[in-house]
């Protein structure tokens, strides 16, 4: 017996001397393995406690058993950039603490001593990996998205189908932003042996977006929709403007944008009228929103206002909301609801177009 726990005590104590340690200002010592420096807080996985995240300015003593991706302050990417060098210099060291001082040995130069405020960044293996993948991808990597189909319909004294489909994807590097997106609902209704559409609209477009100094971004946009029930044949607007991250954090974002853009729509109402064009430079601003209420679900939130330049008092203002679900892996449940109102509507017709699709949808990429 006390063979086996001597044996337990041994496998135990070589355990915790091959495994990342910090120590902290209150006496605390979290072990485990480091996984990165982001900022001002160190995140460590620990058997016991799961992921941790420290304050980096109540680490008082560190201690890496196997080397990691260290860069120092006045590397950044930005500097790294204006010196047009593809990525900052990353060092491949262990990590020790001594007499205050950060020492970082690497397996062919002498050990290099450093002040903790120097160390701007750290990263494991995994996590350099997934950084130096984002620093110059090619166009057609790091997209993720979903694609959602619904199908609802009933037979008998009616029949009546409806489908709709939507499609958004999404691919974020270190310096820029592009998404599309894509949605459509459809229709129709049989009474007593007559069939009509009661529904057929159809919603895209893009944007991209260039970040600078962190918080402040400039993008560029296209959005298309066609809408039967409006008499809108086409909408084509194109844009531009400036954002803002209001705030960030671990569970949301909260964007802010404004700038301006052309509008033309085309409509064709019911003769005897004939179709007509119209034409206008718009002021918009608008806020964007993501925030994730569980494990397993997200919420987006997107809203704009589009003052027209051309006609006093004339407007235009989108309100997008949608959730989705994981179900697995690769399987989410997508609701998505969107409010478009324009103030001059053609013959009367109600401002108000409202659109809502819901469906079990395919997640891709990674």
């Amino acid at each position: 017996m006390k063979v086996v726990i001597l044996s337990l005590a041994c496998a135990l104590a070589a355990q915790m001397s091959f495994a990342d340690q910090v120590t902290l200002k209150n006496g605390d010592r979290v072990t485990g393995a480091i996984v990165k420096k982001d900022g001002n807080n160190l995140t460590i996985k620990s058997d016991l406690m799961g992921t941790v995240t420290i304050p980096w300015d109540q680490v008082t003593d560190i201690k890496s058993d196997k080397p990691l991706s260290v860069v120092l302050a006045g590397q950044t990417a930005a500097t790294a950039t204006a010196q047009k060098t593809k990525k900052p210099e990353v060092i491949q060291a262990t990590i020790g603490e001594s007499n205050g001082q950060i020492t970082l040995s690497t397996p062919q130069g002498t050990p290099q001593s450093v002040a903790p405020a120097t160390i701007s960044t750290i990263r494991d293996t995994a996590e350099e990996t997934a950084y130096e993948r984002l620093l110059n991808p090619g166009l057609l990597q790091l997209w993720t998205g979903t694609v959602t189909v619904g199908l609802a319909g009933t037979a008998g004294n009616a029949v009546t189908s409806s489908f709709t489909t939507a499609a958004t994807a999404t691919r974020t590097t270190t310096h820029d932003t592009s998404s599309i997106y894509f949605n459509a609902v459809k229709s129709s209704a049989t009474v007593n042996g007559v069939n009509s559409d009661t529904a057929q609209a159809i919603r895209g477009g893009w944007k991209y977006a260039r970040n600078f100094d962190g918080r402040f971004d400039v993008s560029a946009f296209n959005d298309w929709a066609y809408d039967r029930f409006q008499d809108l044949d086409l909408r084509f607007v194109v844009g531009g403007g400036l954002g803002y991250k209001a705030w960030k954090a671990k569970r949301g974002t909260l964007d802010l944008t404004g700038g301006f853009d052309y509008d033309r729509d085309k409509f064709s109402p019911t003769a005897p009228a004939v179709p007509f064009s119209r034409t206008a430079g718009e002021v918009f601003y608008g806020d964007d929103f993501t925030y994730k209420m569980t494990g397993a679900t997200n919420i987006t939130q997107s809203a704009r206002m589009f003052n027209n330049l051309s006609i006093s008092g004339a407007y235009r203002a989108n309100f997008d909301l949608a959730a989705n679900t994981k179900i697995s892996k690769w399987l989410t449940w997508n609701l998505a609801f969107g409010d478009h109102y324009l103030s001059d509507p053609v013959n009367g017709l109600k401002p108000n177009d409202l659109l809502y699709t819901t469906g079990i949808g395919v997640t891709f990429g990674k």
